[in-house]
Order: structure tokens, then sequence, then C-alpha cells
């Protein structure tokens, strides 16, 4: 699965719609699963943003399906960044660094 981080932004629609049904929130997180995408944490951002969302995704395309659908609405505006946890880049370090010491030849 593939790890996402999406800031989002309300719209002045969104907005609205937040406050007169603050459980929206949920319920979009549950329409996002019903089109493969989970979130896995998501944050209140003070800022530029209005919200951060960590969610999994089986790829890219699914992804892009569930926000596109999203954004139609008029209700956020996304961006959205392909994350990888740092133990998968430790991994992979260590494995090209096993495979350059195979291909250089000691000194002596």
């Amino acid at each position: 699965m593939a790890l996402f981080i999406i800031l989002s932004k309300l719209t002045q629609k969104g907005a609205e719609t937040l406050f007169e049904n603050p459980d929206r929130v949920r319920e979009v997180n549950k329409e996002l699963e019903r089109m493969g995408v989970k979130v896995l944490h998501q944050y209140l951002v003070f800022g530029d943003f209005d919200f951060l969302n960590i969610v999994e995704a089986e790829n890219e395309e699914r992804l892009a399906r569930a926000l596109i659908n999203l954004n139609m609405r008029g209700t956020i505006r996304t961006t959205t960044y392909r994350i990888m946890e740092l133990s998968r880049l430790l991994r992979m370090l260590k494995e090209a660094k096993l495979e350059r010491e195979k291909k250089i030849p000691k000194k002596e």
C-alpha cells in the first residue's frame, strides 16, 4: 500500500457544510474508505491549509479517482504528496550500500 499526505483547504461552501454538520468529516472518511483510500491520521492545521491527512491507498490511480471525486464537490481543494516511511528508506540505503560494496573491489 502507498502512503500519501493530503493537505486540504475548505472552500466557503465547505466551511459552511462543516459548521452545519461537524460529523461530515467522518462521513467523508467513510466515503474515501469505500473508494479504496483509508484515512490513517487526520489533523487540524493552522496556516495555509485547514487539514492534514495521512492516507493509504493501493496506488496513485486509486487515490486520484477519490480526490477528483472530492474536489468536484466544491467543498475542498487538495494538495497531495507521496510519502515513504523512514524505515523503508533506511532499508533501501542499506541494500544499496551492500550492492555497491559487491561491485567495488577492496583496496589492500
